[in-house]
């Protein structure tokens, strides 16, 4: 009889335990990436949005800027959010049930989310949205916007899927430093700009990439 080569049982049995010894290891981190890539991507979905909402809203009312165009109190925000954008759920006066009960910061301490509650809303694309005017800073920052990509859906961490994003009187989106005097900020006020606000800045630093 000829010899037929072939691989031994247990040559076999060796290869498959590599191969899912490096699956154990590579998989978790392939599933993390891409999370991650999917809540940029539906970030930069509500990012896009509320710029072009800026714009017509400046163009419907022939302004040069956002208090000239009305946004001058949190029901003017508000307004703005349900006059520009499809909503699907108003939560009238309270964060629930548009936002989730419980959110956590990336070390794993809880934020008390609830600290400004105001009128909040689902998006149709799913996410969720809090207007609230805070004309503060000398930077003209006018309405913080808490966003929520997927609305009560985990992991509602801030810096995951949870991100604050500033709307300046200049019709700029950027995220919001006390000290910064105008927008856009730079990288250092971006990644400088405290807890709650620098996740967004650092995305935007790292051109849509959550390299954190």
């Amino acid at each position: 009889m000829k010899n037929i080569k072939a691989f031994t049982l247990a040559e076999v049995l060796v290869t498959l335990g590599i191969i899912g010894v490096v699956s154990a290891m590579t998989v978790p981190t392939l599933m993390q990436n891409h999370q991650r890539k999917s809540y940029v991507t539906q970030l930069h979905k509500v990012y896009n949005e509320l710029q072009q909402a800026i714009v017509q809203l400046m163009a419907d009312t022939n302004a040069v800027n956002l208090k000239e165009a009305g946004i001058n109190t949190t029901a003017a925000s508000q307004n703005f959010i349900k006059n520009y954008f499809k909503t699907v759920t108003t939560c009238e006066n309270s964060l629930k049930p548009c936002f989730s009960d419980t959110y956590r910061f990336l070390s794993g301490a809880v934020y008390g989310i609830g600290d400004h509650v105001s009128t909040s809303y689902i998006l149709a694309g799913g996410a969720a949205v809090r207007p609230l005017y805070i004309a503060e800073g000398s930077s003209g920052k006018l309405v913080n916007i808490l966003v929520d990509v997927n609305g009560q859906q985990g992991p509602n961490i801030l810096g995951r899927d949870t991100f604050y994003i500033a709307i300046y009187n200049n019709g700029a989106i950027d995220t919001y430093n006390a000290s910064a005097t105008s927008v856009p900020l730079t990288k250092a006020q971006r990644e400088s700009a405290g807890s709650e606000w620098s996740p967004f800045g650092q995305i935007l630093n790292d051109n849509w990439e959550m390299n954190y």
